[in-house]
């Protein structure tokens, strides 16, 4: 609509002019050298306009067989990257369908017309990972690593690729130039603490993780979490070597930073006792069986006492039950103490209330012991015997990366080298 109205304006304006020109007739005269030209206006003004239009027309003319070159030159080359970005998309919808050969063979395409690799690598390197070519992979990966762009998706990948075949130290590598890139990336943060923590290198993996917790890579809880359980290990490496006192300062802060965390509770209260500071240990289990009442606390409240005499231990396991009444695992640590000290009566009774709120294994084995001391092998010491075949096992620490069980904590698994991966489960199936 627009064209055709400036369309029509023009023809207006031309027939406005002739009209203006025919009602002022007139001649023309022109001189040149010895030759004269005559002619009326009209005549004139039309070879004008013819004059014009010719030049008009030339210099169109040449301005094309100046600029045709570059103008043919530039719309291929925008072809080309049309095309190749075209094959590259294509590229990726079939790695994301799992098509190896059309992958491939888009990639080849993009490849060939856009001739920029750090476009085109990344899935190269993703078609030799469908074929199963770990070499051409790694190839692929290692030419990322030459360009900017590309080398922090080219580290992750193998750092991957390290981690799966048991090689360390390139994954270290990886790992630490991949946390220089990116300082504030989660993933370097925590491939390197989880690769320094495997090694033993507790220190190391708790700068890691310091430093992810300084620049916000990790969530403060998270980071706090998994710095607790390494200064456990720091701890416990201090203490296996010697160093006392660096022992029971690492033990003080992984504790300090998460009170309910068993293993930090348990293993303060057994060097503060070995130092000498038997209230102190009360004070810190106290305060651990308060938030998470566990067994290894239990345990760590009888070997933490200054008097070990079983009579005053099953008085001291009398005031944990009353930190927390009904807690199975207390009665069962009260019980224990009491088979120790020949309270029979005693053990049986608490060992009776456990069976009540937490029938495991444990119980009927101990009230078949009870039984067999009271009565000697006898029938009611092979039905506590049967029942426990039948009866639910008892709690273990668990990977929640593997499913591994653990008789023991560790800041580490050793199935699959996940980092503070071992919990207690609720129940003990």
């Amino acid at each position: 609509m627009r064209k055709s109205l400036i369309f029509f304006l023009k023809i207006g304006i031309l027939v406005a002019a002739a009209v203006w020109l025919a009602q002022r007739p007139g001649r023309v005269t022109i001189e040149w050298l010895d030759h004269v030209a005559e002619m009326p206006v009209g005549i004139a003004a039309i070879l004008v306009l013819l004059a014009a239009w010719i030049a008009a027309t030339l210099g169109r003319t040449w301005r094309i067989l100046r600029n045709g070159p570059g103008a043919f030159g530039r719309r291929r080359y925008a072809n080309r990257r049309e095309g190749g970005f075209r094959a590259l998309a294509q590229g990726w919808v079939a790695v994301a369908a799992g098509d190896a050969d059309i992958a491939g063979k888009s990639a080849k395409a993009a490849e060939k017309l856009l001739r920029e690799p750090s476009l085109t690598l990344p899935l190269s390197a993703r078609v030799a990972e469908l074929r199963g070519d770990a070499n051409g992979a790694a190839g692929a990966y290692k030419a990322m690593l030459e360009k900017p762009a590309t080398e922090l998706a080219a580290r992750r990948a193998l750092l991957t690729q390290a981690q799966e075949r048991g090689d360390r130290a390139a994954a270290l590598e990886h790992a630490r130039r991949a946390l220089e890139l990116r300082p504030k990336a989660d993933w370097p943060a925590k491939a390197l603490a989880e690769l320094e923590a495997g090694g033993g290198n507790w220190l190391e993996a708790d700068a890691a993780l310091a430093k992810a917790q300084k620049v916000k890579a990790l969530p403060k809880e998270d980071a706090g979490h998994r710095r607790a359980a390494l200064l456990i290990e720091e701890a416990r490496q201090a203490h296996s070597t010697g160093r006392a006192d660096s022992a029971l300062q690492a033990a003080q802060a992984a504790f300090d930073m998460d009170p309910a965390r068993v293993p930090a509770a348990s293993l303060l209260a057994r060097l503060l006792a070995k130092a000498g500071k038997h209230a102190k240990a009360t004070k810190v289990l106290e305060q651990a069986w308060r938030l998470s009442p566990h067994p290894d606390l239990a345990k760590a409240w009888g070997e933490s006492a200054a008097d070990q005499n079983p009579l005053s231990l099953v008085k001291r396991y009398e005031a944990l039950l009353a930190l927390k009444p009904g807690q199975p695992d207390a009665h069962f640590a009260l019980a224990e103490a009491a088979i120790a000290a020949k309270l029979w009566g005693v053990a049986r009774s608490h060992l009776e209330k456990v069976r009540e709120l937490a029938p495991t294994t444990r119980v009927y084995r101990r009230l078949a012991d009870v039984a067999r001391a009271e009565k000697g092998e006898g029938p009611e010491a092979q039905g506590f015997l049967n029942q426990a075949m039948s009866a639910a096992t008892d709690p273990r620490w668990r990977c929640t990366s593997c499913g591994t069980s653990h008789s023991d904590w560790h800041a580490v698994c050793d199935q699959c080298g996940g980092v503070d991966t071992i919990t207690w489960p609720k129940t003990g199936r």
